[in-house]
């Protein structure tokens, strides 16, 4: 154990920086008993994360941190010949430039007093060290520091050997695998992500993040550690790491920055290895709120109604990544009570809620969503929500369920809420059904809100004016219009370059009206009746989403992409 020096509070430069004070002084408690650094057990403990104690440690030493940008883009390094790769590897240590006569060295040990002194006599000059992220420093390290071709050999011999389930157990369990691996997971929720893909090719390991929506790719670890760490992941995850030819699906639940985090885990066998996607289920970031999910005042206030109504079917559509579960689990909270029965039946169980009864699809021993739902109309439910409603078994018992006085909710993927109907008819659901028992379909996407930090206004062309009605819109929503402004994305660090930080929702909500339900029963198609529901007061999602472009919430590129509006029945309905 390398002691810390008393000069350096490294608590108190953290709780300067906004760390709570509690999960200081429980790091402090567990690293005196057990004779441990102080920012080493925080990072265990997942009650500070990496980036944190590096800038605690900057702070303390009076340098800086490395930021990513400012590792070399491709060897050679300074001084390649003086400093041996197993020396920089072993030290985590990184020359990153010389600057005024001084080396510059990126250290992940902010305080390790050997490895600047070894430099310096290495190379004869004069040390500078900057302190650096270390899953930053390991990504820079696996790109510039190539591994001696002995070590490469036998690691990748041991990874590869895929007939033996011992070794691969063995290399998984190493102490640089488990670090990679656990740098991996924390830098996802550190950064908001909701996704990790870690995907194997014939020559690399390529490991992305979904930040709103959208892939970005990091920094990735040896090609030759993809075995390694797909094995790590399935050990975490209690999968079997001698299957690696059929799907596999688990959950981790992991302690990050003093919160239970849970990954969903999926496994696939791809031509060069298992590709492994882990979603972020981070409760702590999750806003189960319609209000805080984006959705417009009237909106918010039509489901709520839909939701008190004593019985019926209230369906939220939309594609995938759409943000269904995610309002479908507020709407849920919103009616849990002691009074009521709430049970769900879920593929998969994404986010565990209190006080609701929740139920795991499993297709493979028979619990489909048809079957479990007919199960639990005999437990006495109140509300019942179905994942999603994916054949007419499933419609029919659904339909059941709200004649029978019970409250449904559940999912369809169609693209509008117009064609929720038209696609229960093609499920082969009678129309005199449809329009006894939907209460309501609310039809959403996610739009990427503009970086508060760097978007830029500037004037709308008289060309986009003109094509989205702008100037009519914004007289009706009271936005000033004289001149008629448009918000830009641009970006910024805070925002990774992308000029987007965080997601709302926007949407649309049909309620039957008289004239809706005479054209479904005339057999209309979805066209015809969300023209019935915009003249009967309904506003469609790309208005909302030119109204939040007008607002500065986000850009009508980003409406565009989302909604995919860009079709002349769109646009004549929107406008």
């Amino acid at each position: 154990m390398i002691p810390e020096p008393a000069a350096i509070d490294l608590g108190a430069g953290l709780l300067g920086l906004g760390a709570d004070p509690r999960a200081i002084e429980r790091g402090r408690r567990v690293a005196a008993e057990g004779g441990q650094r102080l920012d080493a057990v925080l990072l265990q403990l997942g009650l500070a994360s990496e980036r944190e104690i590096a800038t605690a440690w900057a702070a303390a030493l009076g340098t800086r941190v490395v930021e990513a940008a400012r590792y070399p883009a491709a060897p050679p390094l300074p001084f390649a010949e003086q400093l041996a790769p197993r020396f920089l590897r072993a030290a985590r240590a990184l020359p990153l430039a010389v600057e005024d006569g001084v080396l510059v060295v990126a250290l992940a040990d902010p305080i390790d007093a050997f490895t600047p002194a070894a430099i310096g006599a290495a190379t004869g000059m004069e040390v500078r060290i900057e302190v650096a992220v270390p899953i930053e420093l390991e990504a820079a390290l696996a790109r510039l520091v190539p591994e001696p071709e002995s070590a490469a050999e036998s690691d990748g011999a041991e990874g590869g050997n895929e007939d033996d389930a011992e070794r691969l157990k063995d290399l998984a369990s190493e102490a640089p695998v488990i670090r990679l691996v656990n740098q991996i997971i924390g830098r996802a929720v550190e950064t908001g992500a909701s996704d990790i893909h870690i995907e194997p090719f014939e020559d690399r390991l390529r490991v992305r993040y979904r930040y709103d929506g959208v892939l970005h790719e990091a920094e990735t670890p040896p090609g030759r550690l993809a075995a390694a760490i797909t094995s790590r992941i399935k050990i975490m995850a209690r999968l079997d790491i001698a299957e690696r030819r059929l799907p596999q699906d688990g959950r981790i639940r992991l302690p990050v920055r003093g919160q239970d985090v849970d990954f969903r885990v999926s496994t696939v066998a791809s031509m060069h290895g298992e590709t492994v996607v882990l979603r972020v289920l981070d409760r702590s970031a999750m806003s189960f709120d319609t209000a805080r999910l984006g959705l417009s005042g009237p909106v918010a206030r039509q489901f709520g109604e839909a939701l008190r109504l004593p019985n019926g079917i209230v369906l939220v559509t939309g594609p995938t990544g759409s943000g269904k579960t995610t309002t479908l689990y507020s709407g849920l909270l919103s009616l849990n009570s002691v009074e009521r029965k709430v049970v769900t039946i879920e593929d998969p169980v994404e986010y565990q809620l209190a006080g609701i009864n929740q139920i795991q699809v499993r297709p493979q021993i028979g619990l489909t969503f048809a079957s479990l739902l007919r199960a639990i109309l005999r437990q006495d439910p109140d509300v019942i929500m179905v994942g999603e409603i994916r054949d007419l078994e499933t419609a029919q018992i659904a339909v059941q369920a709200a004649l029978t006085g019970h409250l449904v909710l559940s999912t369809l993927h169609t693209n509008s809420a117009a064609a929720s109907i038209t696609r229960l008819r093609d499920m082969g659901l009678e129309d005199y059904l449809i329009t006894a028992v939907l209460r309501g379909a609310l039809a959403q996407r996610l739009v990427r809100r503009l970086c508060g930090g760097c978007k830029r206004v500037g004037v709308a062309s008289p060309e986009m004016t003109q094509r989205f009605g702008l100037d009519r819109l914004a007289a009706a929503h009271g936005i000033a219009a004289a001149p008629l402004r448009l918000w830009h994305a641009v970006g910024c660090p805070e925002c990774r370059g992308t000029g987007y930080r965080g997601r709302q929702a926007i949407a649309e909500f049909l309620t039957p009206s008289a004239e809706v339900e005479r054209l479904v029963f005339s057999r209309a198609d979805h066209t015809a009746i969300e023209r019935a529901a915009v003249a009967g007061g309904m506003t469609t999602m790309f208005r909302a989403g030119l109204v939040a472009a007008l607002e500065g919430v986000t850009t009508i590129e980003e409406v565009i992409r989302s909604i995919r509006a860009e079709h002349d029945d769109a646009l004549t309905v929107a406008g």
